[in-house]
């Protein structure tokens, strides 16, 4: 049975760039009904990320627009608004991005639409959150590595700071947000009532970084950078082999001792210096050492043989490429071919089914017709708002 425990949940996304787009990917996977809201004539900022392109848009647009028709019409019009507002009337949820206060006036905000529309489930993403000294300003994911000190702690020592290679802040905040509007969505059924949600960019980082912030905020102590290590485990980093790297992560003190076996150097887990991780982690750099020189004796072929026989957690470190490629990818489903490309699926399954996206991302205004039409629009009333350009992609759909 296909799973799509959010249909006939409409949701109106007025959101650009990654976190929001993902956020309602995910929801539109999920069964939502998703209308992107976009610019009639620029659509959203992703659409022109480049330099890498697909059928209307970025790789990136590509990436976090499917499941989803396309209303381009321009919200900074007051007939542009009241089709927002008309929409939302008859909608589930909002989910908006754009920059402090620009929501309010255009008279968008929660207030405009909820006085509509009670039952509706607003949510906000933002870049620093709804209130502080930094609340008007916009944001971006590297922006917010580098306030909430994930760059602190990404790399190695001594050497420039770099952002984390995935945009995590962008993809967590739009995990979050999409388990923030399911479980409002769930409350209304109880209660009657929609929600207004805040999330914020900032807020996401600060809790990626949630151990680091305990320690640093118990201990008074920065988080140093350690590179592909780990500050509270040791030994658990790359590793040079003769021919490649691998990441091995002896986790515990029977792993270590596991570990140490395969290595054949049995004697390194009776050693005083490392009978325990506090001790390993005291006493990291001989340790280390000692592996490292060990490691770059073999190919990884070989350590990995060995490292998997004796039950200790070990791993190339491929490529992107290489990851696509690999059977385990393939086994999995989860590359899902979508307009003549690869699209990364969700990363959910039912009763053993992958969760698929529904369509591929939308050229910009596709479906401003039919979702007018939806709406309550005649045929002329959409005409009409085209030809004075307040949408674009304004032809009615044939009845």
């Amino acid at each position: 049975m296909t799973f799509l425990p959010l249909d006939g949940v409409r949701v109106i996304d007025v959101s650009s760039s990654l976190a929001g787009p993902y956020c309602t990917q995910i929801l539109g996977a999920l069964g939502a009904d998703v209308v992107k809201v976009e610019h009639p004539r620029r659509g959203d900022e992703a659409r022109a990320w480049g330099p890498e392109f697909a059928a209307g848009g970025s790789v990136l647009f590509f990436a976090a627009n499917a499941s989803k028709r396309s209303l381009g019409v321009d919200l900074s019009t007051p007939r542009g608004r009241d089709v927002l507002l008309r929409l939302a009337d008859r909608s589930d949820v909002l989910i908006q991005s754009l920059r402090p206060g620009t929501a309010e006036r255009l008279g968008i905000g929660p207030d405009d639409v909820r006085g509509r529309n009670e039952r509706l489930v607003y949510c906000s993403i933002g870049a620093f959150g709804r209130g502080g000294p930094l609340a008007h300003l916009p944001g971006y994911d590297p922006l917010m590595q580098a306030y909430a000190g994930v760059m602190s702690v990404t790399g190695e020592d001594g050497r420039p700071h770099v952002r984390v290679g995935a945009s995590v802040v962008d993809l967590g905040t739009a995990t979050w947000a999409a388990l923030a509007i399911v479980a409002a969505v769930l409350d209304r059924e109880r209660t009657g009532q929609g929600r207004v949600l805040d999330l914020s960019l900032y807020e996401t980082a600060l809790a990626l970084m949630s151990y680091h912030v305990v320690d640093a905020v118990g201990t008074g102590a920065e988080p140093a950078r350690h590179g592909s290590a780990f500050p509270l485990i040791v030994p658990y980093q790359a590793f040079a082999t003769a021919d490649g790297e691998l990441m091995v992560a002896a986790a515990n003190d029977r792993l270590f001792a596991a570990l140490c076996a395969a290595l054949d150097r049995p004697r390194l887990a009776e050693d005083d210096r490392f009978a325990t991780n506090p001790l390993r982690v005291l006493n990291r750099e001989p340790l280390v050492e000692v592996l490292a020189e060990r490691f770059a004796s073999q190919p990884s072929e070989t350590w990995i043989a060995r490292l998997h026989e004796a039950g200790v957690p070990v791993a190339p470190i491929q490529t992107t490429g290489e990851a696509a490629r690999h059977e385990q990818t393939a086994a999995l489903g989860i590359l899902q071919g979508l307009d003549h490309r690869q699209a990364v699926a969700l990363p959910i399954s039912a009763d053993g089914d992958r969760l698929l996206h529904r369509s591929t991302p939308p050229r910009l205004g596709e479906h401003t017709g039919e979702v007018l039409a939806e709406a309550g629009y005649s045929e002329e009333e959409i005409a009409e708002l085209a030809a004075d350009a307040i949408v674009s992609g304004g032809q009615a759909p044939e009845r």
